[in-house]
């Protein structure tokens, strides 16, 4: 085998033996010397497939491949194929990542994963570019200016969709029961977070609750309307398109509701295993509650949604949330390079895993209309929105 194919394959080596967490060296792996055992033998085994493939591509490909680009390529598709969360950073990518200001960073009012190899909208910011244009959860970025996202890692879409406020960010975006992709330029802006949305139904014996977002000072918020409804008030949730907040706020927002119990599990191959608790001192109300869910539901509110359902303390009204729930750890490579490696996953009180299965609501009720909720004291469900009509519906049947 030639020098370079040995090089090559080392790199490849090192990332896949980074990621299993086992230690590695140029004299180690089976091709250069080693007869590894156990367990380890497909992995080290998997060396000579890949110096076979790589050695192919080179002599037999149709034209002079460009093997930086192909190992690239190779080590993107490696860590994506476990989720969509763990990323291959060049050094280049992970200098960029690094020094990303934490601050003052305009967006286009998006959250994206990805799904079936492409960036996916999971949800849109009211009020946000991306919301002005139309853009709507699903929708799938097809490119980021003239580079298709299939080739980039999750991380660096993030990063490209982010910037100095003012600055323009041109997609491609691929809309359900449309052919053709439409390109949509966007401005990069500083959006506030969504207020908290309240509203009182059924003669205020129903408090409805619509923060947005699960972070510290929403979670705060939501806290005191519940304290200061009463305890014979009941909630309705509704966590529709909530993408932004901390899994520790989601697991505190739950806790309002259940007074004790497990409220989720995190636990990984090589991450100690971690049970959250119901905090009777947190607990908050006992009056029936319902929660609203749908594709758009993310991370911290699917924590909230699972811990509800898994304890059987009230109902999930909607479509199955996105699922996502995970923990990352950075490696960073020899050469520059690191991996964003998902390391643990949250589970709710019934033992699934939200990463894997999301959240399936115990009512299933199609998508909601765009409609607003009416702003008066006791105002008429929305005709269009039988989510809401449905959950609404449930809590009146419920003795407080």
């Amino acid at each position: 085998m030639s020098r370079f194919f040995q090089r090559l394959t080392f790199v490849l080596a090192a990332t896949i033996f980074a990621a299993l967490g086992l230690g590695f060296a140029l004299g180690e792996f089976g091709m250069f010397g080693v007869h590894a055992g156990g367990e380890q033998d497909g992995a080290y085994r998997q060396m000579h497939v890949y110096a076979e493939v790589l050695k192919r591509i080179q002599s037999d490909y149709v034209t002079d491949p460009n093997i930086d680009r192909v190992t690239t390529g190779a080590l993107h598709g490696l860590l994506e194929s476990l989720d969509s969360d763990s990323s291959f950073l060049t050094p280049t990518e992970y200098k960029i990542y690094k020094d990303r200001p934490t601050t003052g960073v305009a967006q286009v009012g998006l959250t994206v994963s990805k799904r079936y190899g492409y960036a996916t909208i999971v949800s849109v910011v009211p009020g946000s570019p991306a919301d002005r244009e139309h853009l709507a959860d699903g929708d799938v970025i097809e490119s980021i200016g003239d580079t298709s996202t299939r080739e980039l890692s999750l991380a660096v879409i993030r990063l490209m969709l982010e910037g100095k406020a003012g600055s323009t960010v041109t997609l491609s975006v691929v809309r359900p029961r449309k052919p053709d992709p439409d390109k949509v330029t966007l401005t990069r802006t500083i959006t506030p977070a969504p207020v908290l949305r309240e509203q009182q139904y059924e003669n205020a014996s129903i408090l409805y609750l619509k923060p947005g977002a699960l972070t510290v000072p929403r979670v705060d918020e939501i806290a005191a309307k519940i304290k200061a409804a009463g305890k014979s008030r009941k909630i309705l949730l509704d966590l529709r398109d909530n993408s932004e907040g901390d899994p520790d706020q989601g697991l505190r927002v739950a806790n309002f509701f259940i007074n004790q119990g497990t409220l989720a599990v995190l636990e990984g191959q090589r991450f100690p295993r971690q049970t959250f608790t119901a905090d009777p001192s947190k607990f908050l109300t006992s009056a029936p509650v319902a929660v609203l869910v749908n594709r758009g539901t993310y991370g911290a509110a699917e924590l909230v949604a699972d811990a509800i359902e898994g304890s059987k303390r009230g109902d999930v009204v909607g479509e199955r949330t996105f699922g996502e729930g995970s923990v990352q750890k950075t490696i960073e490579l020899p050469d520059g390079s690191a991996l964003l490696l998902t390391v643990a996953k949250f589970q709710g009180p019934d033992g699934k895993k939200i990463q894997d299965e999301a959240v399936a609501p115990t009512v299933i009720v199609g998508q909601a209309a765009e409609d607003e909720v009416d702003a008066d004291e006791n105002p008429q469900p929305n005709k269009g929105d039988e989510p809401l009509n449905k959950a609404l519906e449930l809590l009146k049947s419920k003795n407080g």
